[in-house]
Order: C-alpha cells, then sequence, then structure tokens
C-alpha cells in the first residue's frame, strides 16, 4: 500500500484525487495541505512514499516544495497534479516521477500509481551491495561535464573544491573560479558517487582531498576550511561518516 500526502490550496481537486487514488485500493491518504509550510510540518510527521503536489498555490509555487525536498537524501517519489502542462519540462529536471493534468482522469491517475509502485519496487530490489560494486561513472575520465550557459564545460574532479546551493542554483567551486549551474545538488552527489566528494551537510558536497583543516563547532559538529576560506559546515547527521572517512 502506497502512503500519498496531498498538497493543493483547492478543497475540491484534493479531494477529487485522494477519491481517485482510494479507489485504486492501492494507496492510503496519510495527510493534505494547502500550502508549502504546512506540508513540510506535516511531511516530517509521516513516511511517505509518493508526494502528489500541485503547481499554482496561491502566491505560492509548488516548485519551490519540490526544490526543497530534492535535497533531502530520503525523500518521497514527487507527482506534479496541476492544471498547467506547461510545467511539465521544469518538473522533471526536478526529478518528478510522473506528472497528471486536471481535471484528472481515473484512467491516468491509476497508471500513475502503477508507476510508482513499480519504481518503487525496483529500488528496494536493488540491495546496498550491488550498489557499491558498480564502478565510479567518472572513472575513466576524471572531468564532470557541466552546461553553463549553453555551454558543455568538462572540470577535472580533483579541482573542484567543494558544491552548494545559495538562492535557487547550485555553485561548483573549483580550484580557479566557481560555476553557477541549474542542476539540483543532489544530481550532483548521485554523479560523483565514488569519488572523494561527498556529502556532508543538505547544502554541500566537499572534496575530501580539499579540506585544509577541521575546526569543532556546536554539538558535536565541524566546520572544514577549504583553500578558498569557505568554511564548509558539517552536520549532525554527516559527522560519524565524515570521522571514518578521514580517521579522526
Amino acid at each position: 500500500m502506497l502512503k500519498a500526502f496531498i498538497v493543493d490550496d483547492e478543497p475540491l481537486a484534493r479531494d477529487e484525487l485522494a477519491y481517485l487514488l482510494l479507489r485504486t485500493k492501492k494507496v492510503e491518504i496519510v495527510g493534505a495541505a494547502d500550502n508549502i509550510e504546512t506540508a513540510i510540518d506535516q511531511l516530517s510527521d509521516f513516511e511517505i512514499d509518493v508526494l502528489f503536489l500541485d503547481i499554482e498555490l496561491g502566491d505560492e509555487s509548488g516548485l519551490d516544495l519540490a526544490k526543497r525536498l530534492i535535497e533531502l537524501e530520503q525523500r518521497p517519489e514527487i507527482v506534479f497534479a496541476t492544471a498547467y502542462d506547461e510545467f511539465a519540462l521544469k518538473a522533471f529536471e526536478l526529478e518528478a516521477a510522473d506528472y497528471i493534468l486536471k481535471p484528472f482522469d481515473e484512467n491516468r491517475v491509476g497508471q500513475t500509481v502503477e508507476k510508482i509502485s513499480k519504481l518503487l519496487a525496483r529500488k528496494k530490489a536493488i540491495r546496498p551491495d550491488e550498489l557499491q560494486q558498480r564502478p565510479p561513472l567518472l572513472e575513466r575520465t576524471g572531468k564532470l561535464a557541466i552546461t553553463v550557459e549553453e555551454r558543455i564545460v568538462l572540470i577535472d574532479i580533483d579541482s573542484i573544491l567543494y558544491i552548494s546551493t545559495a538562492e535557487g542554483r547550485t555553485v561548483i567551486a573549483a580550484d580557479k573560479q566557481k560555476y553557477y549551474v541549474a542542476e539540483p545538488l543532489v544530481t550532483f552527489e548521485r554523479r560523483l558517487q565514488g569519488t572523494s566528494i561527498v556529502r556532508v551537510h543538505r547544502a554541500y558536497l566537499v572534496n575530501l582531498k580539499a579540506i585544509l583543516e577541521i575546526q569543532p563547532w556546536f554539538h558535536s559538529t565541524y566546520n572544514l576550511i577549504m583553500p578558498d576560506g569557505e568554511k564548509v559546515p558539517v552536520s549532525r547527521t554527516y559527522t560519524k561518516e565524515l570521522k571514518q572517512l578521514l580517521g579522526f
């Protein structure tokens, strides 16, 4: 049974979607919200498999919520449920699992439920040891390809100091310059698996080879001093792993 959460500021649309989801007999509705902050507050209280998210939420945009969720290590699958098809490309750039249009069609909703069920089943079927055995994707070239202002730039992975998020964009800080790209941080985390670049904070990936100094901070956290003077915070979630990797 899929655990679903609905975010939509139109009560009738929320009720209609909930009704169609329940009719599949494969979904449990665990909660609903009509704005982003309420959704964030409630999402932390539930284990969610799939989030059905409207894009136009009054003065807010569901895309903003999706951007915030995408930075989480464990996040629900996102299905945009909206009346506006012009946002489809942006939705899939944010790694949405599906995109359904209002007024909702029962068959289409059923297809989405099947798609999410199969997607989650495939994820559960991949064992962690199998993931570790896969060779690093960038092992042969040692370079990371990024899109900057419609150009494809190749960066030496060893030259990357850290990767962070700022004002809705991802910043790749290298030895000689910074690159601003549209792809979310989690995309680079996945692409750089098996390299010396690891996550240390919800808003930072850092190159372990580039760390100059580790400074203790509050509540068993740390700041990493980087060659460009940046202080990269290490959250408590990643402290243990960092200690194991660096041996301190």
